[in-house]
């Protein structure tokens, strides 16, 4: 039989459990002890982490979140996860995997703050806007800041989704409604 047909062992991986009550970690660690991991109360001595919502900062240990989290992790999965997905995302991330599941809520995609013009936009995109609110046309930006018109056209409509406008005139409205908003001197 040749290697790459021969089955791959199971390792039984330690599991650290974060959980909001101790009635949800007995819960969990159930399920754990049910699909053959080993759970173990600290964290440095664990291949993964299972954390019932988000928990604080664990450097190092691949972690499955189970519910929002406001940080990037290896694992987020729904808090209502079954055995099933819960034992495919720990064995995923153990193995070096990202787990996204679909309704799971990440904090990354949520709308972000209209007011700060400059938490949404890139350097390059302020400069454009700037030069959209002195009266610049494309060809005017484009010699102005040295790059192609189709690199303009780019940043324009890139800076029109991410203020939620459809036109020049939108743009400078919402960029003057802003309150940090400072203009770029071209």
């Amino acid at each position: 039989m040749s290697a790459a047909l021969k089955p791959i062992p199971s390792i039984q991986l330690r599991v650290a459990i974060h959980a909001t009550t101790p009635l949800r970690r007995v819960a969990l660690s159930k399920i754990l002890a049910a699909a053959g991991y080993i759970v173990v109360d600290a964290q440095d001595a664990a291949d993964v982490v299972l954390a019932d919502g988000d928990c604080a900062q664990i450097e190092d240990t691949p972690t499955v979140v189970l519910g929002s989290v406001d940080r990037p992790v290896s694992g987020s999965l729904a808090p209502g996860a079954d055995a099933h997905q819960i034992d495919a995302a720990l064995r995923a991330v153990a193995a070096g995997l990202i787990v996204r599941s679909p309704a799971a809520k990440e904090a990354g995609f949520d709308q972000l703050d209209e007011s700060d013009v400059q938490g949404l936009l890139t350097p390059r995109e302020l400069e454009v806007l700037g030069a959209i609110m002195e009266g610049f046309t494309n060809k005017t930006i484009a010699r102005h800041l040295d790059i192609s018109l189709h690199t303009v056209k780019f940043h324009v409509e890139s800076v029109f989704r991410k203020l939620g406008v459809r036109c020049r005139a939108e743009a400078v409205a919402r960029a003057l409604d802003s309150k940090h908003f400072r203009t770029i001197k071209l």
